[in-house]
């Protein structure tokens, strides 16, 4: 089979999803290992309460990874097999608009790649589901296969796009041909990389960049809130 001539680009949650896979797999992974819900709660609490504050994205980011300092690599893959057997046993867990967008792309033969703050253990089993050729996350640390607490990089904001960037580079494709779709202001550095952005609902920073602007496509957003 020859290589792809393009790729299509995908934001995850609230894109794909209609769950924010950290914290929906944080509390699945509390649970799982018989911690009170109190734990999770205060985990979130803290979380949610640093981007209050005003910390960036990326801070935040990096907090919630040492939540898992000291768990196992496999272990963690292992939970997030049985997280998304869970979550999407609960029924209306992925958004059928950007679903429809990426089986065309599949169709199309272009490799589709999921871009993602979250991290593999829920990633992967998403990305089978689906038939993504690659999902690229925040890369955790690891020293004798248990997590260290520390990420290679955080995948948000500019991350995104140095991503996208740097396997297109990899595979030989031209961005301008490409194709991407989120539904954040955070997915705009991964958006303004490719020829063919989409925003996913009304988030205005998105909207602002696509009104009159014809290379920039449109998708309804998740009308629901997120389950977490």
């Amino acid at each position: 089979m020859a290589p792809a001539a393009r790729a299509a680009f995908f934001d995850v949650d609230d894109t794909l999803v209609r769950v924010k896979t950290m914290f929906s797999f944080l509390a699945f992974h509390y649970r799982y290992r018989g911690e009170p819900d109190l734990v999770y709660e205060r985990a979130r609490g803290r979380l949610q309460s640093l981007h209050r504050e005003g910390h960036s994205r990326a801070d935040v980011n990096r907090v919630y990874y040492r939540l898992y300092q000291g768990a196992g690599h496999r272990a963690l893959a292992e939970e997030g097999r049985l997280w998304f057997r869970e979550s999407e046993r609960s029924g209306d867990f992925f958004h059928g608009p950007a679903v429809a967008a990426l089986r065309e792309h599949l169709a199309a033969g272009d490799l589709v790649v999921l871009v993602s703050g979250s991290f593999y253990a829920p990633l992967d089993p998403i990305a089978a589901a689906l038939g993504a050729h690659v999902a690229l996350g925040t890369e955790p640390l690891t020293e004798d296969g248990r997590l260290t607490g520390e990420v290679v990089e955080p995948m948000i904001g500019a991350g995104k796009g140095r991503a996208a960037r740097r396997l297109a580079e990899e595979r030989g494709l031209d961005l301008a041909e490409c194709w991407a779709y989120g539904d954040h202001a955070s997915d705009l550095e991964l958006l303004t990389s490719v020829g063919h952005p989409v925003a996913v609902g009304d988030d205005p920073v998105l909207a602002a960049h696509a009104a009159g602007n014809r290379a920039w496509g449109r998708l309804p957003g998740i009308q629901v809130p997120s389950a977490v």
